[in-house]
């Protein structure tokens, strides 16, 4: 089983708006792009990039996504007490 993971994500306050991004992401859009232009994260800045972390260290929800979801994909929206995220899973360790 994946102990550490590396993740994109924007982080959104309406799920309106990550619907949106989500469906630029499907149609060719740059995910890094649309992180520094929507995302209200500090990770925005560097184009939603969250590094590598440990399992267990996101909030549950976010976590079990990034564990799961499949590599490579956006994958959203995902509500947290942050807001709407949509999350781009690099690889699993």
């Amino acid at each position: 089983m994946a102990k550490t993971a590396a993740a994109l994500h924007i982080l959104v306050k309406e799920e309106k708006q990550a619907l949106d991004i989500l469906d630029q992401l499907k149609n060719g859009g740059d995910f890094e792009k649309l992180a520094k232009k929507h995302s209200t994260c500090p990770s925005g800045k560097k184009g939603g990039h969250l590094g590598e972390f440990k399992q267990g260290a996101m909030v549950p929800a976010f976590d079990k996504v990034v564990f799961s979801a499949p590599l490579l994909e956006p994958y959203g929206p995902l509500h947290t007490q942050f807001g709407y995220h949509v999350i781009k899973v690099l690889y699993r360790n």
